[in-house]
């Protein structure tokens, strides 16, 4: 089966996964997969953040269910019920004051791009193009959000790029300071930069953009593709940094697996008009009921509070690790959004070697493991993870 599998999809299948580990995953309970072999995996990757639930979660099995026998899709020329309570719901336990819904993080920070352009021109500034972002972050793969990505490496076969984006490096206000010029019209930034190793930006460096941006009439636009809805101990994580964005955007666990987007603004920002943007399928009923119920799971069930005691747990037992490994040089990050930082570049090597270990991580820079697991992990799953760790670890002592 697997052969046969990886057969067909090396011959039709575009490459741009590169190699992919050998297994292919038929079904999943709660934090184990379980490949076409029968074979256990513990994932602590979920989905690059996005089984918020873990898999076959019932509430969310359930939702997406019983709205598929009612109905999947209709045209945004109407009404729908769970895409107006969706957008209230998130509305009423944010900062923001309106959501519009796509169906990628990509599409939400495009949006998210033109609603900020689109702020300043209803003003009458049409000079406000160019938008400052940080080095090393990540914000999509289109062409305009790769221009927006401060990572030369994902930019280089499709220039031109998308003009007017600047990069600055994180923490360093004199430099974002002498970046702004009377053409900045917004800056954008991920608070915990999670594609480039799981780097936070400072409170104090983000307090002083926020107040940057008041003074200079700037749009602050927060991406909130990855830390959001969870990820980092709050249901926000700009909640964390004592800040409130003009706009911000979410995808990935926002529907806990069902693909949608959203883009999310205060009253002030909320410049578009009909026909200024738009969506085929952006907030179709599927993808708002499962959202629905991941909100549901996490503000009324107490999946967001357990969350918090088992990432401290694991944060704690990370540390312990770290005391006894020399190789691991830090442990960064939020809640259920952590990075081991290792002294040496292995963590490709280590990414294959927990696969081997049955455990789903992922590498990212090139000494980092991230652990991005679904919120529903118990202590015991700790435990699991951590013992097979240390096995791999054992091999660098």
């Amino acid at each position: 089966m697997l052969d046969k599998i990886m057969k067909t999809d090396e011959q039709y299948y575009m490459n741009t996964f590169g190699t992919r580990l050998p297994a292919v995953f038929e079904r999943g309970e709660g934090v184990r997969l379980y490949d076409t072999d029968g074979n256990e995996y513990y994932d602590f990757l979920g989905g690059i953040a996005v089984n918020v639930l873990g898999h076959n979660h019932k509430a969310l099995v359930n939702a997406i269910s019983e709205q598929a026998k009612k109905m999947i899709h209709v045209c945004n020329y109407y009404y729908t019920e769970s895409q107006a309570e969706l957008a209230k719901v998130l509305c009423e336990n944010s900062c923001a004051d309106k959501a519009f819904f796509c169906n990628s993080g990509a599409e939400a920070n495009e949006g998210a791009i033109k609603l900020s352009r689109k702020y300043h021109y209803a003003k009458g500034a049409t000079d406000k193009s160019e938008i400052i972002t940080m080095k090393n972050s990540f914000h999509g793969r289109t062409v305009t959000t790769v221009a927006a990505t401060g990572q030369e490496k994902f930019q280089i076969p499709f220039r031109p790029m998308t003009e007017t984006f600047i990069h600055v490096d994180i923490n360093d206000i004199e430099m974002l300071k002498n970046t702004i010029t009377e053409k900045t019209g917004a800056i954008m930034l991920e608070l915990i930069q999670g594609e480039s190793g799981v780097m936070p930006l400072s409170k104090e460096y983000v307090k002083e953009i926020r107040k940057i941006c008041d003074e200079k009439d700037i749009v602050l636009i927060v991406d909130e593709v990855q830390t959001g809805i969870g990820r980092t101990g709050t249901l926000f994580c700009y909640e964390q940094y004592g800040i409130e964005p003009d706009i911000f955007t979410l995808a990935k666990a926002l529907a806990g697996g069902v693909p949608v987007g959203a883009v999310l603004a205060k009253d002030k920002f909320c410049a578009f008009v009909p026909g200024d943007h738009g969506s085929t399928f952006g907030g179709n009923p599927l993808a708002c009921s499962a959202a629905l119920c991941v909100l549901d799971e996490l503000l009324n069930k107490g999946v967001l509070e357990k969350s918090k005691e088992t990432a401290e747990y694991l944060k704690n037992e990370l540390e312990k690790l770290k005391s006894c490994y020399d190789i691991i040089e830090n442990v960064r990050g939020a809640g259920l959004m952590l990075g081991i930082v290792f002294k040496k570049d292995i963590s490709k090597e280590l990414f294959k070697k927990m696969f081997e270990h049955r455990v789903l991580v992922s590498a990212v820079s090139t000494n980092v493991m991230r652990l991005v697991p679904p919120l529903i992990i118990t202590k015991s799953d700790v435990d699991v993870f951590v013992a097979r760790l240390k096995e791999v670890l054992d091999e660098y002592k």
